[in-house]
């Protein structure tokens, strides 16, 4: 019982060592991540197309039980602009914003992406994150921002614009409805955009977000923001989250499927890359599968307190580990902030005016844009640079769901292909060791008169067989003339099949009209295993199989000394032992 314990409830490991300096660490980060919650809690729920409220009841529940299951010390758990994104192109194709039905769909996502994180992670599928290149993610946290601006049009200028994600649609609607635009609205918004764009530049430590909330509430109620046209929140109910099950439906679940995969998944990609990003930089080591138990758990748990998708926050946990956060404690602390605010200062956000949150949510989002990120994968490797590309204007264009898919199927692809296509390097020796390496990348490396040795730098499959098949032809008849035999070392070689088996008789059977004999070297156990079931060792002959290059080249250049009577052996050893003495 104690080891189950110990290894479900991460909290027994650090909860023994903890101290009262700890205790300051995270109370600090507590409070600093609590405040900085409020607003952001508020604004993305907004963008999920469910009251404000919401938001904040994600901060309680969630927060609680993370703590108790995580392996990040430095995470910071709560909704996420990226995640309500999704949830709003998902859910707005069933039911309208911010009416009851929408609301019970939302909570009953958050169960259901709960619990296919839960299955995910008692199955040890930790590794599914491994299906997010980093292109893609590249790609999607590019359009993402963009789409979550443009959606905050509405309240921004006070205007009536359709739900949707498509960002060239609403610019249509707001070209047509220019007329409409409640210039006290936008003067309300533009100026909180620029005050929090000048926080940003100055790099202040000050939480801007909270000073211009707590500004624009006081403004509001001053100058009778409502008597302006400006919208205001309005009526919060004040109160922690009831207790209730989630509406079951069946037919609702099978059309949510789609949309709680998606979240399911990019939000592990979130907890993960942050969690290792964190872990890394503070020295400690954090489970991948025992992530996806403990965002499951708190998803799960928390649809049952009105709860919406909550997942690791980059900024929070910035700030966090910038207050000297110490242990997952600090999520416990800003939930009692949370708890706190809904029990005593709920009727003072009824005066926060929406263009405020507009504000907010857009300075927000356009931060995470990342420019550098795209300049580092164009220079170190151009097609995850396209890929990138592809899937932003995938995810600007046809959709969210469907970008982050054709994104992933980009980088499969883009596998295949390079599968498809190994790398094939001509080897020579290098004077003086028994190595051979290859020659259009080491000057010394001599290529052996009559001998043609190649190496396939991947797996030999179906995937790549007839290529590596016709590029052995190709390159044998380019040096037909005077080549004779020709070496594979299959010292890189991993893995092979039997369409590889097959092609390597037809390879042999061609090169043997040519009167040119192959020899295969290098081969590891399982390939050996493999070659010896399939027959091929008998195919080819015994003979031609070597430990390593250097063997199989003494081998031919003997046979080819007994043919024209020459002394090849004689001088390729003396070129070697007379380098290595």
């Amino acid at each position: 019982m104690k080891e189950w314990l110990k290894k479900t409830f991460k909290i027994v490991d650090w909860l023994p060592y903890y101290s009262l300096s700890k205790f300051r660490g995270d109370l600090s980060a507590g409070l600093t991540t609590g405040i900085m919650f409020i607003p952001q809690g508020m604004a993305y729920a907004v963008i999920a197309g469910v009251p404000p409220i919401y938001g904040l009841y994600a901060g309680v529940i969630p927060l609680l039980v993370y703590p108790l299951l995580g392996t990040s010390k430095n995470l910071s758990v709560g909704p996420v602009a990226v995640d309500m994104l999704i949830i709003a192109a998902g859910i707005s194709l069933l039911a309208e914003p911010n009416t009851s039905e929408y609301i019970t769909l939302t909570i009953l996502l958050t169960m259901m992406a709960g619990g296919l994180q839960l299955i995910m992670g008692s199955m040890q599928l930790g590794a599914v994150f491994n299906f997010f290149s980093r292109p893609v993610i590249a790609g999607f946290t590019l359009a993402a921002p963009l789409i979550i601006a443009f959606t905050q049009l509405n309240n921004l200028l006070g205007i009536e614009l359709s739900n949707t994600q498509y960002i060239f649609t609403i610019i249509e609607e707001v070209f047509y409805k220019l007329d409409q635009v409640q210039p006290d609205t936008l003067l309300w918004g533009g100026l909180a955009i620029i005050v929090l764009t000048i926080f940003k530049y100055t790099k202040s430590n000050i939480p801007s977000s909270v000073i211009i909330l707590v500004a624009s509430i006081l403004a509001a109620w001053f100058f009778d923001a409502k008597a302006l046209n400006i919208q205001l929140v309005g009526e919060i109910p004040m109160g922690l989250p009831p207790i209730s099950l989630p509406e079951i439906n069946f037919s609702n679940m099978r059309e949510l499927l789609p949309t709680a995969l998606t979240l399911a998944l990019v939000q592990f990609m979130v907890v993960a890359s942050l969690g290792r990003t964190f872990a890394k930089r503070n020295n400690y080591v954090i489970d991948t599968n025992h992530e996806l138990v403990a965002i499951g758990a708190s998803n799960f748990l928390g649809s049952l307190f009105q709860s919406i998708p909550i997942s690791g926050s980059f900024s929070r946990s910035a700030a966090s580990e910038q207050a000297n956060v110490q242990t997952p404690l600090a999520n416990i602390i800003t939930s009692a902030v949370i708890i706190a605010t809904l029990l005593l200062l709920t009727p003072v956000f009824y005066y926060l005016p929406m263009p405020i949150l507009a504000a907010i949510i857009i300075v927000s989002a356009l931060n995470l844009i990342d420019i550098g990120e795209f300049k580092f994968l164009f220079s170190t490797k151009k097609s995850e640079g396209f890929i990138a590309i592809f899937t932003a204007v995938c995810t600007l264009f046809i959709g969210i769901q469907e970008g982050i898919l054709l994104g992933v199927v980009a980088s499969m692809v883009n596998i295949l292909y390079k599968y498809s296509r190994p790398n094939v390097a001509e080897l020579g020796l290098i004077p003086g060791t028994r190595l051979f390496q290859n020659i259009n990348r080491n000057n010394e490396a001599r290529a052996i008169k009559g001998v043609l040795i190649l190496r396939v730098d991947a797996s030999f499959s179906f995937i790549n067989a007839d290529f590596f098949r016709d590029f052995i032809i190709e390159k044998t008849r380019e040096r037909n003339n005077n080549t004779r035999h020709v070496i594979i070392d299959g010292s890189t070689i991993n893995s092979l099949d039997t369409t590889a088996i097959d092609q390597i008789k037809s390879m042999t059977a061609t090169l043997k009209n040519w009167d040119i004999e192959l020899y295969i070297t290098g081969l590891k156990g399982p390939i050996r295993d493999v070659i010896d079931k399939s027959g091929l060792r008998n195919y080819l002959g015994k003979n031609h199989f070597f430990r390593e290059p250097h063997e199989a080249v003494k081998h031919i250049l003997e046979i080819m000394d007994d043919e024209d009577n020459t002394s090849r052996l004689d001088v390729y050893e003396q070129e070697v032992n007379n380098h290595e003495e």
